[in-house]
């Protein structure tokens, strides 16, 4: 069995910014205590949620030194390095590791649309620069590239290519490589989380973590203790809260919104091309974390 460094409740968290634009240090560490006062044993810095593609480099270092400053050894923080220019990759994993990162998150390049060949290539390159432990990060929709099953399988042999983060909403297609190797799968995906736990995910990587926390880590209990039932109503419970932040607008937006109306962070500011929640959406995430029993 793989050890995993990862931790298991995980959430991709925020970038706090102020509403001049620039990057909250102290709200970074606000976010941070906060998670890990819910129960979360790993966070995910300049992820998707992050807004990883309006930082600059100096930035995304810059969070990830604050959140491994913060937590310490209580939650492992893992570091996106992310980019459809493998170099760039390859220098941010090097960067990330200066910064005390415990792991990288590696997302399939974007916009260039590789082959599963190019796929490859980028991801061993990354994994053969740096000493830490990679969790690969599928999320056709945003990328335009899935990972394909053999793919996956094949990237499995790598030392260093431990898990995989699965925002592909195929199930079947999970379950073949899970079989099949000993990846660290996490849900990526706050709809499919029970769905992928019950078939063998060993955590989430989470947005509505950022104000589910407990109710996640109940959730994980119940799978480990066999009583579907418990998880299935927590998962219920939380249907409300789930479509707030992630089918409201756009999980970023929403989280930051989420954070604000809770008074961990001081600004729900978000760079452009995103903008902030208007009156109609902050409405529909008060009602739906009023109705999860989160507000």
């Amino acid at each position: 069995m793989t050890t995993n460094p990862f931790g298991r409740l995980i959430t991709a968290m925020v970038t706090p910014m102020r509403p001049d634009g620039s990057i909250d240090e102290d709200g970074i560490r606000a976010v941070v205590e906060h998670l890990l006062a819910s129960g979360h044993d790993g966070i995910v810095v300049n992820g998707t949620t992050g807004e990883s593609a309006t930082l600059s480099d100096d930035e995304s270092i810059t969070a990830v030194r604050i959140a491994k400053e913060v937590a310490g050894d209580r939650a492992a923080i893992t570091a996106g390095v992310g980019s459809n220019d493998t170099a760039h990759s390859v220098h941010m994993a090097a960067r990330a590791a200066e910064a005390g990162a415990d792991a990288l998150l590696l997302v399939s390049p974007y916009y260039n649309k590789p082959t599963q060949a190019g796929l490859l290539a980028h991801c061993r390159a990354v994994a053969d620069s740096t000493e830490l432990p990679i969790m690969l990060y599928d999320i056709p929709g945003r990328t335009a590239v899935a990972f394909d099953t053999a793919t996956l399988i094949e990237l499995a042999q790598h030392p260093r290519i431990l898990a995989v983060k699965d925002a592909k909403a195929d199930l079947w297609a999970s379950t073949h490589v899970m079989a099949a190797t000993d990846l660290l799968w996490f849900s990526g995906d706050d709809v499919l989380s029970l769905a992928h736990l019950a078939q063998g995910a060993v955590g989430v990587v989470s947005v509505v973590g950022h104000v589910a926390g407990r109710e996640y880590a109940a959730m994980l209990a119940a799978v480990d203790a066999g009583d579907l039932a418990q998880a299935r109503e927590i998962h219920q419970r939380l249907i409300p809260a789930v479509d707030a932040i992630m089918t409201t607008s756009q999980g970023a937006i929403m989280s930051k919104a989420a954070l604000a109306e809770l008074g961990v962070i001081e600004s729900a500011f978000v760079r452009l091309p995103l903008v902030e929640s208007p009156p109609e959406h902050l409405e529909l995430l008060r009602k739906g974390l009023a109705e999860a029993g989160l507000a």
